[in-house]
């Protein structure tokens, strides 16, 4: 769907699109490996809540670099793999400022979402979202 609608997308709107989209895929398979990690590492390892997001959070962050790197952003500059991966890394952490900053101050300012905190979950993700995506476009794959 997210193809066809960028399909009809003047130039460089359409190859935007086409990208957020990709991207997008990209952290739902994230998301999904940061799951699995986190249960792996609690279930399987025994390691206390925090020591297995930590994990969690390096392995779906380095296969989201992969992923993004082989097809959202193919066409970007090259780079050294480990500096890449660096500031990948460094733009994720700060999206998930972006994400809980927003989550928090909704909750703890918005009647509605401190009744219902699951739609601030939801904003968070899109801020977070958004922040990855414009810093990942133009701060890790440059020029794609």
């Amino acid at each position: 769907m997210m193809t066809d609608l960028a399909s009809l997308l003047p130039g460089r709107f359409g190859h935007l699109v086409r990208q957020l989209g990709a991207f997008g895929g990209v952290g739902v398979i994230g998301l999904l490996v940061d799951m699995a990690v986190v249960w792996l590492c609690l279930r399987g390892a025994g390691l206390n809540p925090y020591a297995a997001r930590a994990v969690s959070f390096l392995v779906a962050a380095t296969t989201t670099w992969v992923l993004n790197r082989a097809f959202t952003f193919r066409g970007a500059r090259p780079e050294a793999a480990h500096r890449q991966w660096a500031k990948f890394l460094a733009a994720n952490a700060v999206g998930g400022a972006v994400n809980y900053g927003v989550y928090a101050a909704l909750v703890s300012g918005v009647g509605f979402f401190a009744a219902v905190p699951e739609a601030a979950v939801a904003v968070g993700s899109l801020a977070g979202l958004g922040f990855n995506f414009t810093a990942s476009r133009t701060l890790v794959f440059r020029g794609a």
